[in-house]
């Protein structure tokens, strides 16, 4: 536990942040600097993507207790921040985030709400797997207010929000909630799956929930690489470890085609494996990004084995691929109802498409819902089984967003990271020099 010194000295210093849209041509340069703590790098991150802003180069350094990090991000579009509301807002939850370390260390927050229930859970995948939970609420009068679903290595974990039919808000009474689990832990056993499927229900808010999806999938041991013949897995990270020992740190490096949330993903493995990372860089190159990171578990030590280097890897490797978007991606815009979400995966399953990833949204009476799809096999969908869908559930209610680019796959020798050595370090004390001018 932190005592309460270290907690005192937080809280006199919190994040110092300086937005500037002048440094840089192509990007808004976001720096903060601050009395450290594990799990405030992934605070950070976590900020900027709820935001949707993408990260296109990123320099951190925290030795000493003090971190001195700098993000270049733009919005979607690739502009520069310019709305005055996103920097304000920006300004001042980062500068605030420091209070909010401590609940990083919780799995689930502890936050009663009143609005929803959270369901929770993992098990073997398979085709109709989200129709079936769906179809088992929408029977017990539940209704799915927002969703998110990801499938990896044949595990699936999902963390769904709903809310009674009748009152519209989270269900309390404790003989219903055991009437659902009972009826979910019954469909989630329904496959011959050696592992234990886990559910659990609260009213409980949760604290993120892609690093909770994260977190999820990590303890079903998704890193595990199903030996099936018909597994048939898409490109895969390009992850190397190595000893930094003149530095006593562990240097780890990756190569994978950029895209949104993908640092986001890097740090909440390691965070959650109980590393800290020290020192680090990211740039995006075209479509590909590069990320190194110098790291020590919490204990102060460097990886110190061979197997614990292995299980490193392993594990940032299915960090990255379980946002890795398979398939046909299919979206559902339309005016929200009771038991829309069980219809429309029953019409999915039926077509025979196995939904891979999910998200479902409704706000203000509206729906809107993201499934990537493929076959039953993994393969990719007959446009003429989605003409079939598109004319069932409707032409405008049902868009095709286009199958998602799948690039060739990486060089299986790693490559020479040009990271190391004087331009890393260079470019920490320039972010130093930079930052301090702003002081």
């Amino acid at each position: 536990m932190e005592d309460e010194f270290s907690k005192l000295i937080r809280r006199m210093n919190p994040p110092r942040v300086v937005i500037d849209n002048d440094i840089c041509e192509h990007a808004t340069v976001i720096l903060v600097d601050g009395v450290n703590g594990h799990g405030l790098l992934l605070e950070i991150i976590q900020v900027l993507n709820y935001l949707d802003l993408l990260i296109t180069k990123a320099y951190i350094s925290s030795d000493g207790g003090y971190l001195m990090d700098v993000f270049y991000v733009t919005e979607t579009d690739g502009k520069k921040i310019t709305d005055k509301g996103t920097i304000n807002y920006l300004q001042s939850t980062l500068e605030t985030k420091a209070s909010f370390v401590n609940s990083m260390r919780s799995s689930v927050g502890v936050t009663p709400s009143k609005e929803h229930t959270s369901i929770e859970l993992t098990g073997a995948d398979r085709p109709g797997l989200l129709s079936e939970v769906s179809a088992v609420l929408t029977d017990l009068s539940c209704n799915v207010v927002n969703a998110v679903l990801w499938t990896h290595n044949a595990r699936a974990a999902a963390v769904l929000h709903v809310t009674d039919q009748s009152s519209g808000y989270a269900i309390e009474d404790p003989e219903r909630l055991s009437k659902m689990k009972e009826l979910i832990c019954n469909v989630l056993r329904g496959s011959n799956d050696f592992r234990t499927p886990h559910m659990s229900i609260s009213s409980n808010e949760m604290m993120h929930r892609e690093r909770r999806l994260h977190q999820m999938l990590f303890a079903d041991r998704d890193f595990e690489r199903p030996e099936s013949p018909n597994h048939k897995s898409s490109r895969r990270p390009l992850v190397t470890v190595m000893d930094c020992s003149d530095r006593d740190y562990t240097a780890v490096t990756i190569r994978y085609p950029d895209r949104p949330k993908l640092m986001f993903d890097i740090v909440c493995s390691l965070t959650d494996m109980q590393y800290e990372v020290y020192h680090g860089t990211v740039i995006t190159c075209s479509t590909e990004a590069y990320q190194e990171y110098y790291i020590k578990h919490i204990d102060g030590f460097p990886i110190s084995s061979e197997a614990e280097r292995q299980r490193v890897i392993v594990c940032l490797e299915a960090a990255i691929e379980r946002r890795a978007s398979e398939g046909l991606e299919l979206e559902v815009c339309t005016d929200d109802r009771f038991g829309l979400l069980s219809d429309i995966t029953r019409i999915l399953r039926e077509n025979g498409l196995h939904i891979r990833r999910a998200e479902i949204w409704t706000k203000g009476g509206k729906a809107k819902d993201s499934f990537f799809v493929t076959d039953v096999c993994g393969n990719p969908v007959d446009p003429k089984i989605i003409d079939l869908i598109q004319d069932e559930i409707g032409q405008t209610v049902l868009k095709v967003k286009g199958k998602l680019d799948m690039s060739p796959k990486l060089p299986q020798e790693a490559a020479r990271s040009f990271f190391f050595g004087n331009f890393f370090w260079g470019r920490c004390f320039q972010n130093f020099r930079l930052i301090k001018s702003y002081s």
